[in-house]
């Protein structure tokens, strides 16, 4: 598989996935500039170490890892506290239309304190469709799962959220 590395044109594979990688990103940063600049040296990296990709996932999912690892390295890096600066809401999947009504949180610190104790695919399925506003499919794109495995975590996810916060109430 490691000769149909040589194959891929990486002009192509970044106008392809660009923009899929840049969400990804911002949905932990929030930060417009640092998830632009994290973009870039994902594919950087991504250019230098191409005769690694073996193929055994997608390309997407492959430059989500490394856009995952640059961000990491430059969270240590810089020391930075926070990743993510959440919505004070979490989509409510029961209404008509699925996602546009919300669930009011007086404390924010309460629903910053309850995504935190899910368990890390939990807590990334629930970043990644509210603050990357990334769809199931993506999701299990990024993840190497499917589209109804991410529907389903991010319910149980947010049952698990609201009964939290339910408890402090």
């Amino acid at each position: 598989m490691q000769d149909s590395c040589k194959n891929i044109d990486m002009d192509s594979v970044y106008h392809e996935y660009a923009s899929l990688v840049y969400r990804f990103l911002y949905s932990y940063t929030q930060d417009v500039e640092w998830s632009q600049e994290l973009m870039q040296e994902t594919f950087l990296r991504a250019v230098s170490s191409i005769s690694r990709y073996n193929g055994s996932c997608k390309l997407s999912v492959w430059l989500c890892q490394i856009a995952k690892h640059v961000l990491y390295q430059e969270l240590r890096k810089k020391k930075r506290a926070e990743m993510v600066e959440l919505a004070d809401y979490l989509p409510d999947d029961s209404s008509p239309d699925g996602e546009t009504s919300v669930l009011n949180q007086e404390n924010k610190i309460e629903l910053y304190q309850a995504i935190h104790h899910l368990p890390e695919l939990e807590r990334e399925v629930i970043l990644y469709r509210i603050t990357g506003e990334l769809s199931f499919r993506e999701i299990g794109a990024i993840l190497g799962k499917s589209e109804n495995w991410s529907r389903t975590v991010f319910y149980r996810a947010k049952q698990k959220i609201k009964k939290e916060l339910m408890a402090h109430e």
